[in-house]
């Protein structure tokens, strides 16, 4: 039997293929959630009604709605005959009694129109009796307000280790969140048949969750729900918990009405009412030994989990895991909380917690290389883990002599000593523009940490004419994930790419899904239908062998024909699927796929929780001015492990997407929410593209170049490949560090530079001029002149 990882000779993966929707997207062709609901007769729109206040009880008064033509009916509390909640546990009302955030969604107004729907939702009337509001995670930490369970990631002793380290330092690393900013809001779509049955299209990363969650809403069972996710127009996390919610609200209209409904978010909508990237407030000492070899970290990360506990538990256990990066520390002791603040929920984002946990880690070596005097790539690569090693949490450190492998490939190709004596020259030539050049790496774990959603289904259908459809339980979001598992098809059963369709993903086709998220969208359900494929190929395989009169075992199944080692004949797939059917040979299967290897405990946080670790580096060159604290992004160079690539064209394309997005994070998006005691406490202040700056052309690098690590197979994922949709997000702190070294050149030999998260343009003219006072209280006073 071949193993997961083993690739035939004549395979569709490996080999550069367009997405599978690319000509309907460039053509405005491509189908949404929306799309579906605006040419369906009939169908009803819903509008929240919003809150005003940050915090406060409420009541409301729904009548005036119903003077608007066309409004059909509000939704409120009464209405719901199941449970009114949409989280995870229990703790979000779909229909609150108390306004929990500034936007938060009270009522919805359902109408023929948007027009009449958004008129009737204003003439609704809210009446406000104010609470107490916590906005930010200093209020939060100073009230004492926190929610969900405390974690600590320990090993050694923190305490002995600083107490015995030749260099101490301690300091607060604080960053903010990210707003998802995908480009199709929030959608869902709700009709009720004739038989009672609910078929809801909806924007989600987690199909099943949904059915979940409007099942309980509805009080019935979830074989009356099927819900469907024909695409979506980008996700990142911000469709994993979030939708449910608007779909239920769909649902439940669509009972009450007995037509069908839609919800589709406006941007300011989507923005104030959605979750974002958790932001965080950590404090920290670290010990180094003379050498610069990392002794101890001590840390206590506070996560702004906003109103309610979403996937907040999730995403802190994700941020300690990784505290570490790609550096082994003997002695560590980090405690997560999760503070409760009046805010959106915020929830799932690209990376989900790993990139704040590696962004305290180079903080602290950005920030300390220079007091060392040490050089900060030398620093990093000083520390990298050796084989054998094993992290905070105990899993060992599989294939870690990749990372400087990486790391010194990345150096020579990209000309890092070379370039740098030429920064060199430069800076030493030019008092108000200056340049550097930083390298940083990512070690991340992929898998989800909740071991129940490391599996996947698929059903596969092969019919009488040699064409096959594949049904399996992950979503689309423009990341490649369906042309994957299309070239994974084709590879198993021999096929060329063309003879493969696929159906969009839907509950009643493949049940109890797992969330396309975590990056192992490829990995758990190409492990399925791979799986599929090998049952319908083996019974297959038998019934060519008795046609070419060969033991089935030297049957081969490639480019769309079946061949038999040893004789020249050959028949077509379509041939041999034709007489498996005359044969009674089952031609469609049900694949499935879970992940082997896992243990984890999450009370103490210890175990292997990750199939693999993805590794990367990536090095940034910029140039910032004195005057603006202007910068450009000048050169970017990636090598990165994806294993043996399933599709290089599209793994480039994440690579690219996902460093130019943590850039974004790093450098330029900036949320901001009104903290004052006024009207308006509590309000996003960033609520449309033209407040919230998103990375545009004129922040893409002038070069950009992606090398995939070569000879990388992974022997425990499907063909050997490995996921990447989020490690490479990582990358992107090589632009923050190289930000930090361009503002140090103008200060002083050794100045630490504490820079500002997001590094704007702003953070970074500040940063500057504290250099520059640096610069001038270092430089003797000249002498005075005598006459």
């Amino acid at each position: 039997m071949s193993s997961l990882a083993d690739r035939p000779e004549n395979a569709v993966v490996g080999h550069r293929a367009v997405h599978e929707s690319a000509a309907l997207h460039v053509t405005g062709a491509a189908m949404y959630t929306d799309d579906i609901a605006a040419q369906t007769a009939g169908v009803l729109t819903a509008w929240p009604v919003q809150s005003t206040s940050a915090h406060a009880r409420v009541s409301i008064d729904v009548s005036g709605a119903y003077e608007v033509p066309g409004v059909v009916r509000v939704l409120t509390a009464d209405d719901v005959p199941g449970l009114n909640d949409a989280g995870i546990r229990n703790d979000e009302p779909l229909f609150p009694r108390e306004a929990m955030f500034y936007g938060h969604a009270l009522v919805w107004v359902l109408a023929e129109t948007t027009e009449a729907a958004r008129l009737g939702a204003e003439r609704v009337k809210v009446e406000y009796d104010e609470l107490p509001s916590l906005i930010t995670v200093h209020d939060a930490i100073e009230a004492g307000s926190f929610m969900g369970t405390p974690r600590t990631v320990a090993r050694g002793d923190a305490a002995a280790g600083l107490a015995s380290s030749a260099h101490v330092f301690e300091g607060v690393t604080e960053f903010a969140g990210q707003e998802h900013f995908y480009l199709e809001t929030h959608a869902s779509f709700a009709v009720r048949d004739s038989e009672g049955q609910y078929f809801i299209q909806c924007s989600t990363q987690h199909p099943t969750e949904t059915q979940d969650l409007v099942s309980h809403v509805l009080g019935i069972p979830a074989n009356e729900v099927t819900v469907q996710c024909l695409r979506m127009g980008g996700g990142f996390g911000g469709k994993e918990m979030q939708p449910h919610g608007f779909a239920a609200i769909a649902a439940l209209g669509a009972k009450l009405t007995g037509r069908p409904v839609r919800v589709r978010l406006n941007r300011t909508q989507d923005l104030t009412m959605t979750g974002k990237r958790h932001p965080f407030h950590i404090s920290w000492k670290v010990g180094l030994d003379e050498s610069g070899m990392l002794q101890a970290l001590d840390a206590v990360l506070t996560a702004d989990g906003g109103w309610s506990i979403d996937l907040s538990e999730p995403v802190l256990g994700r941020a300690l895991c990784h505290i570490d990066n790609a550096y082994w520390i003997p002695n560590v002791h980090a405690y997560g909380r999760i503070a409760k603040t009046n805010k959106q929920s915020n929830t799932a984002y690209r990376g989900f917690g790993g990139p704040q946990g590696v962004f305290l880690i180079e903080d602290i070596l950005g920030r300390i290389a220079p007091t060392l005097g040490i050089d900060p790539l030398e620093l990093r690569r000083r520390n990298f883990y050796q084989p054998g090693q094993h992290t905070p949490y105990g899993q060992l450190v599989k294939d870690a002599e990749r990372m400087p492998t990486i790391w010194d490939q990345l150096a020579d190709e990209a000309s890092i000593a070379q370039r740098r004596a030429e920064i060199d020259a430069f800076n030493a030539a030019s008092p108000d523009v200056k340049r550097a050049i930083s390298m940083t790496p990512i070690k991340f774990g992929i898998s989800f940490n909740f071991a129940a959603f490391n599996q996947a289904g698929a059903l596969v259908h092969v019919y009488k004419d040699g064409s096959v459809l594949v049904n399996h339980g992950g979503t689309e979001m423009g990341q490649g994930l369906h042309t994957k598992m299309l070239q994974i098809a084709a590879t198993a059963l021999g096929l060329e790419l063309h003879q493969v369709r696929l159906a969009p993903t839907r509950t009643d086709k493949v049940p109890n899904t797992s969330a396309t998220a975590a990056s192992s969208g490829a990995d758990l359900n190409g492990g399925a239908v791979k799986n599929a494929c090998d049952q319908i190929r083996d019974r297959m395989a038998a019934v060519a062998g008795r046609l070419l009169g060969v033991d089935e075992r030297d049957v081969r199944f490639g480019g769309g024909y079946v061949t038999a080692l040893g004789t020249p004949g050959r028949l077509t797939f379509a041939e041999v699927t034709k007489a498996a059917y005359f044969q009674r040979v089952q031609l469609f299967a049900a694949g499935y796929y879970r992940t082997s290897g896992l243990h984890w405990n999450p009370e103490t946080m210890q175990g292997s929780p990750f199939k693999y670790f993805a590794y990367g580096a990536a090095a940034t060159e910029v140039e910032i001015d004195r005057f603006t604290g202007a910068y450009r992004i000048l050169r970017v160079d990636i090598v990165h492990d994806v294993g043996d690539s399933l599709s290089p064209m599209l793994d480039i394309g994440q690579i690219e997407g996902a460093y130019v997005q943590g850039m974004g994070w790093l450098t330029l998006e900036d949320l901001r929410w009104d903290d004052t005691d006024g009207p308006h406490r509590g309000r996003l202040q960033t609520q449309s593209a033209s407040t919230y700056k998103l990375p545009s052309f004129s922040e893409m690098p002038e070069e950009f170049t992606v090398r995939l690590f070569q000879n990388a197979r992974e022997d425990g994922a499907v063909y050997g490949s490995k996921a990447v949709g989020e490690p490479p997000f990582m990358l992107a702190f090589s632009a923050r560090e190289a930000l930090r070294q361009a503002v140090a050149a103008f200060g002083p030999a050794g100045h630490s530079v504490d820079l500002a998260s997001p590094a704007t343009p702003e953070s970074v003219y500040w940063a500057v001029e504290t250099a520059r006072a640096a610069q001038d209280a270092a430089e003797p006073a000249p002498a005075l002149s005598t006459v």
